[in-house]
């Protein structure tokens, strides 16, 4: 037998270690971040196709004319044979089948993943806008509590509860304090821990706001003993990070509430807090240090 009756096998190829490396990415970033799980990804995708394009590359290219070898006794050549089917190799149908399942289940692990991380930024949508009352009915310095209808037309079932400090002007700025009665721990409602004004309470607003002024010494949560001091952070309880805050914007001389985000802790008090601020979590979530690695996806909300 001769060289040219040897097979010749395809030669060793890095595409399929690229294409595992990929795929670990993506399995790691699931636990670890979702970034890690994209840029994975995307290497999973390059490194697969040009395995596939090494792999197909025989049957892309056409095979090179070479002439017959010349014998003494004359062999017959079917014209139907120019109909028969082109035939494959067994290893490179195996190859092509392994690259389908592989990118199958590439596939079914990646689209939950980019689902997860996409999804939230559209069904994690607070409504915002909410007006909660002129400046005046926040005196300085003291909490009061302030309620509203999420949306009207629900009525009711749709009322939030947030804890409002004025810390007055700092800087020439405004400084308010706006803390969620959602507990850290289970989603519980927050108490105020101190004495509640209950008829001075006022009611302002098209989405039904009731301010109402309270003593407050810090919260408590009644379901499960989470503790906070004044500034929302967990002093005591099964809490894993302080109250939710929310941004807000005074328009017109009233006090307009805006998106939630989540803190770890706070340093220092008013005007003059350090906060430690994230992108908003649902309760139990940790959002600093290494447990939070274990919550890489935002939950719907």
């Amino acid at each position: 037998m001769t060289d040219h009756d040897q097979p010749h096998l395809p030669p060793p190829s890095l595409w399929p270690i690229g294409f595992a490396i990929g795929i670990a990415c993506v399995l790691t970033g699931i636990v670890v971040s979702t970034i890690v799980a994209i840029v994975g990804a995307v290497i999973a995708v390059v490194f697969g196709f040009l395995w596939i394009r090494d792999v197909t590359r025989p049957v892309r290219t056409p095979a090179p004319d070479v002439e017959p070898e010349r014998r003494e006794e004359r062999v017959e050549i079917s014209p139907a044979a120019d109909d028969e089917p082109a035939e494959y190799p067994r290893s490179t149908f195996l190859s092509v089948a392994t690259l389908g399942l592989g990118a199958a289940i590439g596939g079914l692990i990646t689209v939950p993943v980019l689902g997860f991380a996409v999804l939230p930024s559209f069904t994690n949508q607070e409504e915002q806008g909410v007006e909660l009352g002129p400046i005046e009915d926040f005196p300085e310095g003291q909490f009061v509590i302030a309620t509203y209808l999420e949306n009207p037309e629900i009525g009711e079932v749709t009322r939030r509860t947030m804890y409002i400090r004025n810390n007055g002007i700092e800087d020439g700025i405004p400084s308010f304090t706006l803390l969620y009665s959602r507990c850290a721990h289970l989603g519980c409602p927050v108490q105020p821990n101190g004495l509640i004004f209950e008829e001075e309470k006022k009611v302002v607003g098209e989405h039904g706001a009731e301010v109402t002024p309270v003593l407050v010494t810090g919260f408590g949560c009644p379901c499960h003993g989470g503790q906070y001091d004044t500034e929302g952070n967990r002093t005591a309880g099964p809490p894993v990070r302080a109250l939710d805050r929310a941004e807000f914007s005074i328009i017109n001389g009233k006090l307009v509430l805006g998106p939630f985000f989540s803190v770890s802790e706070v340093e220092g008090a008013g005007a003059r807090a350090k906060i430690y601020r994230y992108r908003r979590q649902v309760p139990g979530v940790h959002v600093d240090g290494p447990s939070a690695w274990l919550y890489p996806i935002e939950v719907p909300q």
